[in-house]
């Protein structure tokens, strides 16, 4: 939301509940005038308080925002760094892994083999009876 704007609208709307209560007011002028000068000034001052809030929250984002400029970067490398790091220490332990896979693909295939070898001679002895 931005502050002028706002505050445009807030005075407007002050500006015109004042002419109404004027104008529909009950009271003599003299303590109507000295209502609307008290009232004015209470207006101001909390105008001068959500000036002062705004400022303050503006002031907020802009530290939120250069903190997160300055640590998003910070926190990436770090990532990358301990990724690469993981990366690094798991290699030994992948290339056992894929040792140990080609192993035992070759123990099927001779497992598979065998059986093959087995297979073709109870054949061959059945073929023989």
């Amino acid at each position: 939301m931005r502050t002028k704007p706002f505050l445009i609208g807030l005075s407007a709307g002050v500006i015109g509940g004042l002419t109404a209560l004027l104008f529909t007011a009950p009271q003599p002028g003299k303590q109507i005038r000295s209502n609307i000068s008290r009232n004015s000034k209470i207006a101001k001052s909390y105008l001068g308080e959500v000036k002062h809030h705004s400022v303050s929250v503006k002031d907020s984002f802009t530290t939120i925002k250069s903190e997160v400029k300055n640590n998003i970067p910070e926190i990436i490398n770090g990532l990358k760094h301990s990724f690469s790091r993981f990366s690094q220490d798991i290699e030994p332990e992948t290339a056992k892994l894929k040792e140990e896979i080609d192993g035992l693909q070759k123990s099927i295939i001779e497992i598979e083999n065998n059986l093959s070898d087995l297979n073709n001679k109870k054949k061959k002895e059945e073929e023989k009876e």
